[in-house]
Order: structure tokens, then sequence, then C-alpha cells
């Protein structure tokens, strides 16, 4: 299992409001069924969570117990309202956290909230964790496992909602669409269940 490591560059704003109806004008041509496959991510099956995050669960259990108080049924519908805590909470976490790559390996891996600096993984569950506070839904924060262009392990935090899935990134001051995200996926938290994981169909970027 390769380590989650040197993955974290400060984001410094979130530029997300405005940027979907864009990047659905782009599938306006594409089949229904297509659209629909291409904003959300399938999972494909039942895979071992990452060890830190086996250990974060312990450190944090609140954080790894299923919520199911507010804002039950299908996706998350969006709004104005919630489209502001995204870009605040996007910002505000990549501002606070300096970034610090992770030199000791596997051995060093820790999943921390609100580090005074870390690295992606911190970035990413300190986002979910500041989103929960807020009283969203466990079931649309799904932390995900990503593969960058140079071959890194990376954190994001995905939001499943009615207008698809986004991606809050510390490597992109946008918030942008699961699939404009230049990543390979390998694996992502299930929504029924936050200590739950699967593997990810179309996983190539």
């Amino acid at each position: 299992m390769r380590k989650l490591q040197n993955c974290c560059l400060v984001a410094l704003a979130a530029m997300a409001f405005g940027m979907l109806p864009k990047a659905e004008a782009g599938l306006i041509s594409a089949p229904m069924a297509l659209r629909g496959m291409i904003h959300y991510i399938k999972f494909d099956g039942p895979t071992l969570a990452p060890m830190a995050f086996t250990q974060f669960c312990l450190r944090y259990a609140e954080e790894c117990k299923p919520h199911r108080i507010a804002f039950r049924g299908g996706r998350f519908k969006m709004n104005v309202e919630r489209w502001a805590d995204l870009r605040e909470v996007n910002r505000d976490v990549n501002a606070s956290i300096r970034p610090e790559a992770n030199l000791a390996g596997l051995a060093g891996e820790k999943w921390l909230l609100h580090p005074i600096s870390g690295d992606c993984n911190d970035y990413a569950v300190t986002k979910r964790h500041e989103l929960l506070a807020r009283g969203w839904p466990a079931r649309a924060l799904l932390l995900s496992e990503v593969v960058t262009r140079g071959g890194e392990h990376h954190l994001v935090l995905v939001i499943r909602s009615q207008d698809g899935d986004l991606v809050l990134d510390s490597l992109n001051e946008r918030i942008v669409p699961w699939f404009k995200a230049p990543y390979q996926w390998v694996r992502i938290q299930m929504p029924g269940d936050s200590r739950l994981w699967s593997t990810i169909v179309g996983r190539a970027a």
C-alpha cells in the first residue's frame, strides 16, 4: 500500500460559485445518461481503507461515525449559502495550515485536525470536519485517495451534491467537478458509512 505524501500546496482562495453551469455547458450535446456518468463518481467495490485513516478514526472517533440527523434523502442540494460554506472552508483551511511534506514515510503519516503544519491529508480531514460542524451530512463529504500526474498519492475531499461530485483540493485553489481534476482515482469513502471505502470505476485521469 503506497503512502499519501508530498501532496500539499496551499490553496489561496476558492472560486467555485458560478463554475458548474460553465462545466455543464460543455456537456449539452451529451446524452443524459452519459452526463450522469460524468458528473458522479461510480463506486466499484469494497476495499481496505488507508492505514492512516484507521488510525485517524481511533484518534477522532466522532469523525468516523455515520451522521444521520440532518439533510436526509438523496444527493445534497446546493444553494447560495452552501456554496458560500464551501468557498469559505476551502479558503480558510488552505490558509490556516502551513504545507509540510511527510518525509518519514508510512510510519510518520498522521491525519490531524487543524495542525499548524501538515500535508494534504490534514487539509482534507480538516475541511470535512469544518463542514460537518456546519451541519453538512457525512454522506456528502467523502475523503478520496488519488494519484497525481507526478505519481504521488494525494488526499482530497469530494462533495457529493445534486450538481455533481465536486473536489476540494489543497493543490488547486478552485473547486472543480471530479472529472476535471487531473488525477487517477484510487478509492473513496462510502456515503452510507464513513468507515468503509470503495474502489472507483473509470479512475484514470
